[in-house]
């Protein structure tokens, strides 16, 4: 048990240490993305291969995009991230990766702009820049990430811990089942809000999804979130 006290001691003093690689993080990436402009957020699984439906729409958009005029922020990985990347790339517009370090997910993909390029070693870091300078959010088909991603962007929406922000979804076959229990199960029970369900948009068209966004920002400003 003394053993244990004093190395229970020595992780506490390596905590407090962590607090500067976490402050690096911190600055290096508020002070790229303050450069990118206005961006939006592009999400999505990082297993989806070239060929696939989902990745040749997450070019689309991420092209219509950028010839709109936003800057595209991805994860910076391969699959969806790496979609939206090239669509940024072929949009002739700003590409932006947070990257970090995954068992499947080991490397940066080649669309991301030399500048706009950032490695993570904190999840929870990485995700407050995705909230901080995103636009908007267009959410691929993804796994639990994704989801995780999705929910903490409406959470914080819907908690106005971040101002109001358009919320796209991308493939009504692949979200509906989701959103049908969300609609029949969540609110009915009380546990969300009538009002919470116009948080989101779900579409299969990349036009409606720019669309929306265009909208949305014909009477809002663009800036960081916070």
């Amino acid at each position: 048990m003394e053993n244990q006290r004093k190395d229970w001691s020595e992780i506490k003093s390596n905590d407090s240490w962590s607090i500067f690689k976490i402050m690096a993080e911190f600055v290096e990436a508020y002070d790229k993305m303050a450069k990118a402009g206005p961006c939006v957020a592009i999400f999505g699984s990082a297993r989806t291969k070239p060929e696939h439906p989902h990745y040749l729409q997450a070019v689309e958009i991420g092209e219509k995009l950028a010839r709109a005029g936003y800057g595209v922020i991805t994860g910076g990985g391969p699959g969806i991230m790496e979609a939206g990347n090239k669509g940024a790339k072929q949009g002739e517009g700003v590409s932006v990766g947070l990257n970090i370090d995954l068992p499947f997910e080991q490397f940066h993909n080649i669309y991301i702009d030399r500048d706009h390029y950032l490695e993570f070693d904190y999840f929870f870091v990485r995700k407050v820049i995705f909230v901080k300078y995103s636009q908007a959010f267009v959410i691929m088909p993804g796994g639990f990430g994704t989801l995780d991603e999705l929910f903490e962007a409406m959470t914080l929406v819907q908690t106005r811990k971040i101002a109001k922000r358009p919320i796209v979804l991308l493939g009504t076959a692949y979200w509906s089942g989701l959103f049908d229990w969300v609609r029949n199960v969540q609110l009915k029970e009380g546990y969300i809000s009538e009002s919470d369900l116009s948080l989101f948009k779900i579409t299969d068209s990349t036009d409606e999804a720019l669309q929306f966004i265009d909208d949305f920002f014909s009477s809002h400003a663009l800036s960081p979130n916070f």
